[in-house]
């Protein structure tokens, strides 16, 4: 009588919310839960202080830097939509998530990632441009353009992700509300429904395949220009420096979308694995980068670590005076 009643049209069930049971059989997850609650400490203190820096310095204020500062926002978003949840969750012991709550932090969590994914490709734009076009460089990527493609990439990712958890509103949900993830994801909450999912899922493989697929095809093409550009070069030592001016975009693409795609491929050739092991991998894969992020920034970028010495030396030198008099 309730599958009868699930399937008809006119009534839906919705559940008052959903448990988080997945990594419960891990051992010492509630420990693991606590090393990534460091690793979410680490991420806040970094990723506040990088764009601290960069709002705090007018020279800083240059397309390359804005869309450093939109990524550590990301990552900021990002790891604040997960951690305290699974503090919740697995170091508190309460693990139910209301429904409407569940839903928000779907929300969050994907258009964080479609954010993340295209601020990765905003950036390999600007090293396209900086090294292929070098004379051009500031005439084509102005402040202005690059603010209008943030906020573009904002309003495309915000947009697009609300289709996909609104049509959860339109599911019922008559069986149980356990939910094998480490937060309330959305293809888990899918195989709860009663209902018919074949749309949802088409349309969450349509965005994957955007959201991933054409962002590192995108990635991929603009570093062929950019090797192209960097081999014309006539001097060793520019080739070095053009190049030099890539890696940390580079260890950041890397960090991202290899474990995306070594997961991704793994369940799609259907290669066995613990539920245990993949939510594992699936949870770092998602906080690890915005911790990394930042870091690598503040180490390998010149313009960062000069002002960061230059604010310190100057608080340094500066305040023993002020005190002294």
């Amino acid at each position: 009588m309730q599958n009868n009643i699930a399937s008809s049209n006119s009534t839906l069930i919705q559940p008052a919310g959903f448990y988080i049971v997945g990594l419960r059989s891990m051992p010492y997850s509630n420990v693991y839960v606590m090393f990534l609650t460091v690793l979410f400490v680490i991420t806040v203190i970094c990723n506040v202080f990088l764009i601290s820096i960069i709002v705090y310095d007018q020279r800083l204020h240059v397309p390359k830097f804005m869309a450093v500062g939109n990524l550590a926002a990301v990552d900021l978003i990002l790891s604040t939509a997960l951690v305290p949840g699974m503090i919740k969750t697995y170091i508190a012991l309460d693990n139910f998530v209301p429904f409407n709550l569940c839903l928000l932090q779907m929300y969050i969590y994907y258009t964080c990632t479609c954010l993340e994914s295209f601020s990765l490709c905003i950036l390999s734009y600007d090293r396209f441009i900086a090294i292929c076009f070098p004379l051009r460089h500031e005439s084509i990527n102005t402040n202005s353009r690059m603010a209008y493609i943030i906020s573009a990439v904002w309003f495309f990712c915000v947009v697009t992700l609300l289709y996909a958890v609104f049509s959860i509103l339109t599911l019922s949900f008559c069986g149980s509300n356990e939910m094998n993830s480490y937060f309330c994801d959305y293809t888990p909450v899918l195989v709860l429904a009663c209902s018919d999912i074949t749309q949802q899922l088409n349309y969450a493989t349509a965005a994957t395949i955007l959201f991933i697929g054409v962002a590192s095809i995108f990635i991929f093409f603009t570093y062929i220009g950019i090797l192209r550009a960097v081999f014309r070069m006539k001097s060793s030592q520019s080739r070095f420096k053009a190049l030099a001016t890539c890696t940390e975009h580079l260890v950041l693409v890397c960090l991202y979308f290899v474990p995306i795609v070594i997961i991704f491929n793994l369940t799609f050739f259907g290669i066995i694995w613990s539920p245990n092991v993949g939510l594992v991998c699936l949870s770092l894969s998602s906080l690890l980068p915005p911790c990394v992020n930042p870091v690598i920034y503040s180490l390998k970028t010149k313009e960062i670590r000069s002002r960061v010495y230059s604010l310190f030396t100057r608080r340094l030198f500066v305040h023993p005076l002020k005190n002294g008099h």
